[in-house]
């Protein structure tokens, strides 16, 4: 079975779109079809079915595709570890790295990503910036090495060196019937307009559920991926928004209220992941020893244990 024709298949179910797969590996659409087409005469079957639905086409998986899915990418990402582990038998002195960075908290891993360039320097360090659940999906799939995500994960596929511990504050307008409060209760916020994380951020995930426990479903104004973006449309009359402590340390307090979170109160649990029965990269293995020392308290016991079993496992 040839590799491109299985990676095409793999990334138009991911996209459920030929268009958008064939953008995402650097090709033409005719070519990404043409890989399926390869894909179905060399198995004997067809993979998937195109449905109408409304005014746009859905992409449906044959019982044989369904297979063909989940083994192939189990394939390509046993692939992806045979030439990560032949390329670290040459030195950690070159190559690459591949690490998820969410644009949500991207800025707390500066420290990192200055002193790894500093030290490997001929190291090209691809930084993948998406949400935390694409950044697990990708980990899984063996597509990056490493990814920085919101606890929690499930411990049984992925191994976590924890960076950072905060909670989510509430942000409103100055002037808001929030100034002067010590706290706020989230059920009060039950009536107000929120300003929300992008489309398949697991901190949406994490917000709703705790409103939901709190009696309300939050109304959703406007998203965005970016902080200070975010910020800025709550300083613009949007609505109120939920942030981690550090970027509401950098917001002017003159033009807004921000105040602590309670009942539930909202933690933000920051790790770097690796897959936890892959082989980690002598320069992942530095990365991690980066983060240790940089980002805070996952230099236990523990967490050296977890990498050096990954460094071991071929």
């Amino acid at each position: 079975m040839e590799l491109r024709a299985l990676r095409g298949f793999v990334e138009v179910v991911r996209q459920q779109s030929f268009t958008a797969a064939a953008e995402a590996l650097f090709v033409t659409q005719p070519t990404v079809s043409k890989m399926v087409k390869a894909l179905e005469d060399e198995l004997g079957t067809p993979l998937m079915l195109r449905e109408e639905r409304g005014m746009g086409r859905r992409l449906q998986l044959t019982d044989a595709g369904r297979v063909v899915f989940e083994r192939g990418q189990d394939v390509l990402a046993a692939y992806a570890r045979l030439q990560q582990e032949l390329a670290d038998l040459e030195t950690v002195s070159r190559g690459e790295l591949s690490i998820g960075i969410p644009p949500l908290g991207g800025d707390l891993f500066i420290p990192v990503i200055g002193a790894f360039h500093q030290h490997y320097p001929d190291i090209e360090m691809k930084l993948f910036e998406t949400g935390s659940r694409a950044i697990e999906q990708a980990l899984l799939a063996g597509e990056i090495e490493l990814g920085a995500v919101l606890l929690p994960v499930d411990p049984t596929v992925l191994d976590v060196l924890p960076v950072c511990h905060y909670q989510l504050r509430l942000i409103a307008p100055r002037e808001s019937r929030w100034e002067g409060r010590a706290s706020v209760g989230l059920g009060e916020l039950r009536d107000e307009p929120f300003v929300f994380y992008g489309e398949g951020f697991a901190l949406s995930e994490f917000v709703i559920a705790a409103c939901r426990r709190a009696g309300f479903t939050p109304k959703i104004a406007g998203r965005s991926s970016q902080w200070d973006f975010i910020a800025s449309m709550v300083d613009n009359g949007v609505g109120i928004a939920l942030l981690p402590e550090p970027f509401c340390a950098r917001l002017d307090p003159k033009r807004f209220v921000i105040t602590d979170v309670r009942d539930p109160a909202i933690p933000w649990d920051l790790a770097m992941a690796w897959r936890r029965d892959s082989y980690l990269s002598h320069a992942a293995r530095r990365w991690l020893a980066l983060a240790r020392d940089l980002l805070g308290p996952g230099g236990d016991g523990e967490a050296k244990a977890a990498i050096a079993g990954a460094a071991r496992r071929t």
